[in-house]
């Protein structure tokens, strides 16, 4: 009970901040704890009436802040502005009023500004905020090191955020890349399914129903011409539906080339770097779709769990026995059994290969697959040469 209500609070506070952020989390409630240094400069305030100025300021700011999370555009940048200016119309009774020009750079890349223009933005804000410390009589000297904290907090914290909007987003574009690929793929199968099926079936079912219709006219004039004609009917059927078997065992769920191309992007759009090598090695479509789906399980485990800047691919295959090893170099750990290696270890057992995990803290993790393959051949090779991607 404890827990729905804790899970119904964060639902709560996330919703405040709008649906299309929730997932940031609790992010933006942290980054309140930012608000701290409005109250860290309160030597140097003006007056005693600086803490209700600032506390009245809050109440201003509070809103704006939640506000910014739904607003895009130029609507963002008129939000991060009455920040701006919150700041500037109470650094007069408190100089700490500079967190608030922190809070309002923040919008700008979110705003679709660029580096240079958020620079200058922020140099042109900070400016006003040393011109009116000066004015206001604060020592040269305190004005020129605040201002310049302002400036160096404000770039790099709204650079850091416009770089990490642009990793978000070339991510977003990687992952449709992968679900294009994987779309116009089955796109392709279906296509040459409806082909392979139309070229078997299409002859073999007129044939069948010109026989048929014979028979059935030779029937009571020649009962004996009649039954062969049934006879070579059922030939011709019996032979559509070994012919119907070959090329439903030829249909692949997952190719190996395919499925290392969508590995590809995943991890590059993790900053992993992938190699692999694949030998010329003849697999048939079975053993060739339970490896496939052995490198998207274990490729997902790895942009999921490993935190590994790289990660290397190797299929071979040795007296009649296809090899294929999958291993990076990220945290590495006891791996707890789950449905996914549990499913690849049931697969590959249903070909009567095996599978082994090696996990050690810190040193990665390497996945071994072997299938035993009687008859393997470089000439019926189906997969690519080696590449580094």
């Amino acid at each position: 009970m404890q827990h729905t209500d804790r899970g119904a609070l964060k639902a709560h506070w996330q919703a405040l901040i709008g649906p299309d952020h929730a997932e940031l989390g609790m992010t933006p409630l942290w980054s309140l704890l930012y608000l701290f240094f409005l109250f860290a400069n309160w030597a140097n305030a003006q007056g005693n009436d600086w803490l209700w100025w600032t506390l009245l300021s809050l109440i201003a700011f509070l809103p704006l802040y939640f506000l910014q999370f739904r607003l895009k555009g130029r609507a963002l940048l008129a939000c991060g502005a009455m920040m701006a200016l919150l700041g500037l119309l109470l650094t007069p009774v408190n100089p700490g009023a500079n967190t608030y020009l922190i809070y309002a750079a923040i919008v700008l890349p979110h705003a679709g500004i660029a580096p240079r223009e958020i620079i200058t933005t922020i140099a042109a804000v900070t400016l006003l905020y040393f011109i009116e410390m000066s004015l206001i009589g604060f020592p040269q000297r305190y004005v020129i090191l605040i201002a310049g904290i302002t400036f160096f907090l404000a770039t790099a914290i709204t650079l850091a955020n416009y770089f990490q909007r642009e990793k978000d987003l070339r991510q977003a574009e990687l992952k449709l890349s992968n679900e294009e690929i994987r779309r116009l793929g089955a796109l392709a199968e279906r296509e040459r399914i409806g082909r392979d099926l139309h070229d078997l079936l299409g002859h073999t079912l007129s044939l069948i129903t010109l026989k048929s219709e014979l028979a059935a006219r030779l029937f009571e004039r020649d009962a004996q011409a009649a039954q062969r004609e049934i006879v070579e009917v059922e030939r011709v059927a019996r032979d559509a539906l070994a012919q119907v078997r070959r090329a439903v065992s030829g249909i692949r769920a997952a190719g190996l080339a395919a499925e290392l191309a969508s590995a590809r992007l995943l991890l590059e759009s993790g900053d992993v770097r992938l190699d692999y090598h694949l030998d010329d090695v003849g697999l048939t479509p079975e053993v060739e779709t339970v490896l496939a789906l052995a490198v998207r399980e274990a490729v997902t485990n790895i942009q999921r769990h490993a935190r590994a800047s790289r990660a290397t691919i190797r299929l071979s295959a040795q007296d009649g026995v296809v090899c294929l090893s999958i291993s990076d170099d990220g945290r590495g750990a006891v791996i707890e059994p789950g449905n996914g290696l549990l499913g690849m270890r049931e697969r590959l057992r249903g070909l009567g290969g095996d599978l082994s995990v090696h996990s050690e803290r810190g040193k990665g993790t390497r996945l071994d697959m072997h299938v035993p393959l009687p008859g393997v051949t470089a000439a019926d090779s189906r997969i690519a040469p080696s590449r580094s991607a």
